[in-house]
């Protein structure tokens, strides 16, 4: 291994970029036309463009990637978190391409990287399981007779990936067609993939994990173990290892079933095991993340040991040569998101105007940002992940509080004021088993104002294109946005601007007292309603999507739709009028 195609983005790539250089290998990064200047961009040794603006036309593309391995001379790729991490034909196309893959071996991508092949591992192992679907789900009356069966709640899952995309909870049967197709659309633009599949959902549960390797050689380690109960949407805001409030008995069936899983699936490389545990101490399976999990950092910092670079080690063939090691003191991540806590975590795009990072004893952070960066709304919120360990919980809690109070962002909304609530109350900071999955959404009381500072919002024309002759042959040519307007009229070519440059195609207007409006610039991914529908309060309008989150937009009051002319693929502004209810 002498050159490392990252196939990933953000605070991942950075992340990985550095295990290289640690490593003494280069590394190529890859990037979108939003991410062209971002930081992983810069952080590799070389970088080569994908193009397009969105995740299913830059890194999803499975043939860009391998063009741009095969261009840059890389001899490996690692795919890091997220996005195509969790695919076994990409893994497969890798290693067809006569590449080293880093990561898990395909058949054991498809056989637990696949959530519905991954609980018949499970099962065979002996581990114990909620109930759900034999198979993927094709349609929402599928879904329907497994409730009719199993009870409600139920959650359709993506079969594929992670990170909390496609993931619907059912409360109810007439919900279940909108939440079945939500799903699906949530799967399918977070991982190329729309499978899914249902399961019973299993109230107030905490969320806890281990952290393995396998190597080549047979030896399966649990690194660690950790608690990632803190969500939003189902995805994790804050994670800390070891998990705490754990008997003897839990850690030792939660190490016992992963050692177990992972065997059965002839697993190599870096995983994590997913469980749910109970109020009553039961546990029951979730899933394997088959790659590097966000969280990562936590287990690092009380272990000593460095996950990257393990990856590059276990890729190469080499014994891990140690068995679990014992953990030291206590670490806690808080995922720095561009969202607005007092609007109910609303994800926000812009420019990052001021940052002022923490620092001090015990203070880590991985990230993807830093000052005068965008943040584009075509991917995930997530800028950077502040990491700080003790001695003791108690102690890593109260080095958090000094550096969340130090972490100051300008330009745009994070979740800063929501972790500076967290670890202040006794919920979070003290009593075992009080926090859960759902506990953000249904427990936790701290009035965080909405952001109330300005969005800094990118320029309009960061980038353009200009189509130049070079030796008789007509190339693009991408400058700064304005670079070529002199030089358009000399040459007689009007410059062109390209795709990435687009404004929104909504102005935003003043809204009235009818008024729906866009809470976020966003792309339409739905329209429920049509132009003079009669309407009740609380019924769908569209739903928008921005940085992979979906926000349906209901109907404030009963009456009839005036004016949307909304489509699919839409791009509306922050404040732009979808329609009216009219009375």
């Amino acid at each position: 291994m002498r050159k490392v195609l990252i196939a990933n983005r953000g605070e991942i790539a950075v992340r990985i970029a550095r295990a290289c250089a640690d490593s003494g290998l280069a590394s190529v990064a890859v990037y979108a036309e939003p991410d062209l200047d971002a930081l992983h961009v810069r952080m590799a040794d070389e970088a080569h463009a994908l193009g397009g603006r969105t995740a299913a036309e830059s890194y999803l593309d499975i043939g860009k990637l391998l063009k741009a391995a095969k261009d840059s001379g890389a001899d490996a790729v690692h795919p890091g978190y997220g996005f195509l991490s969790e695919q076994a034909g990409f893994a497969q196309a890798v290693l067809d391409a006569g590449l080293l893959w880093i990561g898990p071996p395909p058949a054991a991508i498809a056989a637990l990287g696949d959530k519905v092949r991954a609980r018949q591992v499970a099962e065979r192992a002996g581990v114990p399981l909620a109930a759900g679907t034999a198979g993927p789900v094709t349609d929402a009356a599928q879904v329907a007779a497994f409730a009719r069966e199993h009870g409600l709640p139920v959650v359709i899952k993506s079969a594929s990936g992670g990170g909390g995309r496609g993931i619907e909870i059912v409360r109810t049967v007439e919900e279940i067609p909108e939440r079945f197709e939500s799903a699906v659309r949530g799967a399918a633009g977070a991982f190329g993939r729309g499978e899914c599949f249902a399961e019973r959902y299993l109230e107030g549960r905490r969320h806890v994990e281990t952290q393995c390797l396998a190597d080549t050689h047979g030896t399966v380690v649990v690194v660690s173990t950790r608690d990632c109960s803190v969500q939003r949407r189902h995805q994790k805001l804050v994670e800390e290892a070891p998990a705490p409030f754990l008997s003897g008995a839990q850690e030792d069936l939660l190490r016992s079933a992963s050692r177990a899983i992972l065997r059965a699936a002839g697993y190599v490389g870096a995983g994590t095991c997913e469980f749910l545990l109970g109020p009553d101490g039961e546990i029951s399976f979730l899933e394997v993340n088959t790659r590097l999990q966000v969280e990562h950092p936590v287990t690092e910092e009380i272990t000593g040991i460095d996950l990257v670079r393990e990856t590059f080690r276990i890729a190469g063939g080499e014994p891990l040569g140690y068995d679990d090691p014992q953990p030291r003191g206590h670490a806690v991540e808080f995922r720095i998101t561009a969202e607005d806590a007092g609007r109910d975590f609303l994800p926000a795009a812009g420019v990052l105007t001021g940052w002022r990072p923490p620092s001090g004893p015990g203070v880590r952070l991985d990230t993807g940002f830093g000052l005068g960066d965008t943040v584009p709304r075509e991917f995930d919120s997530l800028l950077a992940k502040l990491v700080v360990t003790g001695a003791t919980r108690r102690q890593a809690l109260e080095r958090a509080r000094r550096a969340l109070a130090e972490f100051q962002v300008a330009g745009l909304p994070t979740v800063l004021p929501f972790h500076r609530a967290l670890v202040d109350d006794p919920a979070f900071a003290g009593a075992p088993l009080a926090v859960h999955t759902r506990w953000v959404e249904t427990g936790f009381e701290h009035g965080i104002p909405p952001y109330d500072g300005e969005i800094a919002a990118p320029p309009a024309s960061a980038r353009e294109t200009i189509t130049v002759e070079v030796g008789g042959t007509r190339v693009e040519v991408g400058l700064p946005g304005g670079f070529g307007l002199a030089a358009a009229p000399a040459a007689g070519l009007a410059p062109v601007r390209s795709a990435g440059t687009r404004r929104p195609a909504r102005r935003t207007g003043a809204p009235g007292g009818d008024a729906v409006v866009a809470p976020m610039q966003g792309t339409i991914v739905e329209v429920a309603a049509r132009d003079g529908d009669t309407t009740a309060r609380g019924d769908l309008i569209v739903v928008l999507e921005a940085m992979k989150m979906e926000q349906p937009l209901t109907a404030h009051k009963a009456g009839t739709v005036t004016g949307l002319s909304g489509v699919v693929g839409e791009t509306v502004a922050a404040g732009a009028t979808i329609c009216e209810i009219r009375d």
